[in-house]
């Protein structure tokens, strides 16, 4: 046993984190801006793109459970290493893909690598003191929105020039860096519970689920609402959820612990999660680089300057307000942090969505964002899952927070989707569509608001800073 240290002589441990992370996190930031290069190449629609994204980020929210609680079995770097390569595997797919059918396959991929972050804050959260795990899940967070700005531009850059499969390249190499670095620096620490038997019938509902509800969100407005492929994924998707409940309080070690999940430092937490990332995501990933780009009702942008306006601001603040925030979390805590940019978020959203064709008011809410989204929420959110986590179960609620990060960002894209596919008309996108899909983020982000309010304050006891902080036993 060893009490955590701080974050001295960590450095190549958090650098090699740091591209880890990186690798998955430009295949979405990078893309953003490329999406309409998508559609071109590959001949494909509006809609079939959409799907693309929901499934990036709905396998990251099924990847982020699965090796989250696999890591407290098998260890954290193990699943770390597993990440990676699934990555580089769903990149050269991207790379190479013929047709939206190979290119979707690639995107499942990759999204499954998300659970690098959780794996990231985990392994931190084992390693540091509170203060040196503060500064950390900034940086990490810090990069969960790109790299400084510099991704969305050379997104947006390469889309522009050599096409969309450029930006896969980019992130093959720097996944293949990150493995390099996990294997080399990275601390294996042993598994926290490797006892016990993993429960993969709950995972499969789970994932059933999620994708039946999620896709039929996503396509409805494309095959209609009422046809049988709509109805059969979103009721066989409730259907499968409805069986993953049941079968949690049957099983000997559970996926998820339904006595944590109900818990107000539970619950309130994670739908905070999902409306924070369905708002802001489905309107930063989808409706705003679309409209942005838009020659006929939006504002007719090329990539590279939707991307410097939009996209960079946002990404670069959120870089120098994360590190910030994560070493303001520990002294006023977490859960201000989190109640404080969920207000402030659906205040800025107000603006954004109401001066939509004002380009320019456009520009400083999203720049506003990466305060309030970038810094306080992503590294509150995770912050928060992390330290008040039971003592038991340390990857339990840090894991199901990191799946509430894909499963919203996959509401989000999907609402957004079905929005603009049903604002559209012989022409195309039509206005209304976009400003359908706007209304739709700012109504979860109001729930956010609301949920994040709900969170049960932590208790005193449990976060003594004496307490050590590394458990040699085993996101």
């Amino acid at each position: 046993m060893s009490a955590k240290s701080d974050l001295t002589g960590r450095g190549p441990m958090l650098v090699a984190m740091v591209l880890a992370v990186l690798g998955y996190q430009i295949n979405a930031t990078m893309l953003s801006p490329a999406l309409p290069d998508v559609i071109e190449r590959l001949g494909t629609t509006t809609a079939a793109a959409g799907l693309s994204q929901t499934l990036f980020f709905l396998m990251a929210a099924i990847g982020q459970v699965t090796l989250a609680r696999l890591s407290d079995k098998r260890g954290r770097k193990p699943m770390m290493i597993v990440c990676a390569v699934v990555l580089i595997v769903g990149n050269l797919l991207c790379v190479f893909a013929p047709n939206i059918e190979v290119f979707i396959a690639g995107r499942i991929l990759q999204g499954i690598s998300a659970a690098m972050f959780t794996l990231a804050f985990l392994t931190l959260n084992q390693l540091l003191s509170p203060a040196g795990f503060g500064k950390a899940a900034g940086v990490i967070t810090a990069v969960n929105g790109g790299l400084a700005g510099v991704d969305a531009i050379a997104g947006g850059q390469i889309a522009d020039t050599i096409g969309f499969r450029g930006i896969f390249v980019c992130s093959t190499l720097i996944a293949v860096a990150g493995l390099l670095g996990v294997r080399k620096y990275v601390p294996d620490v042993p598994a926290t519970s490797p006892e016990g038997r993993f429960d993969s019938r709950g995972i499969a509902a789970l994932a059933l689920g999620l994708t039946g509800i999620l896709v039929g969100l996503a396509q409805g407005a494309a095959w209609g609402w009422t046809s049988p492929l709509t109805l059969g994924f979103l009721l066989g998707g409730l259907a499968s959820l409805a069986f993953f409940v049941v079968s949690q309080k049957s099983a000997a070690d559970p996926v998820i612990d339904i006595e944590v999940l109900a818990s107000r430092r539970a619950w309130p937490l994670l739908l905070t999660t999902i409306c924070t990332l369905g708002g802001a995501f489905g309107a930063i990933a989808l409706t705003i680089p679309l409209f942005s780009q838009d020659v006929r009702v939006g504002l007719g942008l090329s990539a590279v300057t939707a991307a410097v306006l939009f996209l960079t601001p946002i990404q670069l603040i959120g870089v120098i307000s994360a590190p910030l925030t994560g070493r303001l979390g520990p002294k006023i805590g977490w859960r201000t942090i989190v109640v404080t940019g969920a207000i402030a978020n659906f205040v800025i959203f107000l603006f954004a969505t109401f001066f939509l064709h004002n380009e320019w008011i456009l520009v400083a809410s999203l720049a506003a964002l990466g305060v309030t989204y970038g810094g306080f929420m992503l590294t509150g959110l995770n912050g928060l899952a992390v330290t008040t986590a039971p003592k038991d179960k340390p990857g339990s609620l840090s894991g199901l927070n990191g799946a509430c990060f894909g499963i919203g960002a996959s509401l989000g894209i999907a609402l957004a989707s079905a929005m603009i596919t049903a604002g559209s008309d012989a022409g195309g996108v039509t206005e209304a569509g976009y400003q359908h899909a706007m209304y739709a983020a700012l109504a979860l982000l109001g729930l956010g608001v609301v949920t994040a309010l709900l969170i049960q304050r932590p208790d005193p006891a449990d976060a003594s800073e004496d307490e050590p902080q590394l458990v040699l036993a085993h996101h």
